[in-house]
This record gives structure tokens, C-alpha cells and sequence, in this order.
């Protein structure tokens, strides 16, 4: 069964994902650099143009494909991928589902100069912030298997607090993996 990352735009699911597939040595597909290539531009050039009900449509194709596909991976997933309820079916049924549980100020922080997404452009992202978690923290606690708090904490904690809860339920071969992590 694949490994999915969800959580609120900016909470380190790429990051982390690289690094738990890097750890694991599994596959790690980011769905947002998936979805791009599909359309040939950048996901906020097709926010632009087409809006986001046809974004949400390609992203629902692509995270369906990507969760049938062999071999085991580390999924990082687009912070709206659970808006739509096959996205979280999917999700759950295909995948053990990790959220990474951040606090809007931690993100709004790391991501005051970023200009790539479409959902924290404007003139107050931790106000847009507080509003996404508001809107889906209950569908990514719906779709989660586990909650991991990754408030106040780098890569390497968060990766650290999902490998032992991944080594507690079974889910990785072999034991000890986890010390692995380095600070």
C-alpha cells in the first residue's frame, strides 16, 4: 500500500515525503510536479486561465492514477486534494494516509515570499490560512489514518514521529529504520 502525505498548503509534505521515500527507498511523487507535467504549465497558470473546478477535475485523474500504480511510493498530495470526497475514498483505500497537523502562523512564516500558489495569493495569507484549516481540517482528519503534529517542528521530527507511528502499526519492513533520522 502506498504512503500519502496531506495537510494544508505549505505544511512540508514534499519535504517530508522526499524524505520518508529516500529513507524507505520507495518512489516519491509529488502530485502537484504530477499534475504539471500533465498539462504542460504551471498549476497557477491553469488556476488562471481555467480556473480551480478544472484543476480540481485533472487532480482528481491524476491522484486516482497515481494511487494504481506499482510499485509502492511516498505520496505527497496538493493541500485541496481532500475536497472532494473520491479524492478521500481513494486515498484512504489505497494508501496509509499521514496528515501533517501544522499551525497557519508556522506556514504563513515559510511561505511569506512564495508566489506558486494560487490559494495563498493576496493580502492576508495567515487569514487565508486560518480559513483552509477551518474549511478541510475536518476532511483531513476524515481521510487520515494518523494525525502527526508537525506544529513548531522540521523535516526531520515530523519524518521521525511518522516512521515510528508507521513502525508501530506494522507498515514497514524490518525494525530500527527510523534511527536512521538525523536532526
Amino acid at each position: 500500500m502506498h504512503f500519502s502525505l496531506i495537510g494544508l498548503p505549505g505544511s512540508g509534505k514534499s519535504t517530508i515525503g522526499r524524505h520518508l521515500a529516500r529513507l524507505w527507498k520507495l518512489r516519491f511523487v509529488d502530485t502537484d510536479h504530477a499534475i504539471e507535467q500533465r498539462l504542460g504549465c504551471s498549476i497557477k497558470a491553469f488556476f488562471a486561465a481555467q480556473g480551480e473546478a478544472a484543476f480540481r477535475d485533472i487532480e482528481s485523474q491524476v491522484l486516482a492514477e497515481l494511487l494504481q500504480q506499482d510499485p509502492v511510493c511516498v505520496l505527497s498530495t496538493g493541500g485541496g486534494a481532500i475536497l472532494r470526497a473520491q479524492n478521500r475514498e481513494v486515498l484512504r483505500a489505497r494508501s496509509t494516509v499521514f496528515y501533517l497537523q501544522s499551525l497557519p502562523e508556522d506556514i504563513a512564516r515559510r511561505l511569506r515570499n512564495d508566489t506558486t500558489r494560487p490559494l495563498m495569493q493576496g493580502d492576508d495569507p495567515l487569514k487565508r490560512l486560518h480559513t483552509l484549516l477551518q474549511e478541510r481540517g475536518p476532511l483531513y482528519l476524515e481521510t487520515a489514518h494518523y494525525a502527526i503534529d508537525a506544529a513548531r517542528q522540521n523535516a526531520s521530527q515530523v519524518s521521525r514521529k511518522i516512521c515510528m507511528q508507521a513502525e508501530l502499526a506494522g507498515l514497514l519492513p524490518g525494525h530500527g529504520i527510523c534511527n536512521a533520522i538525523e536532526d
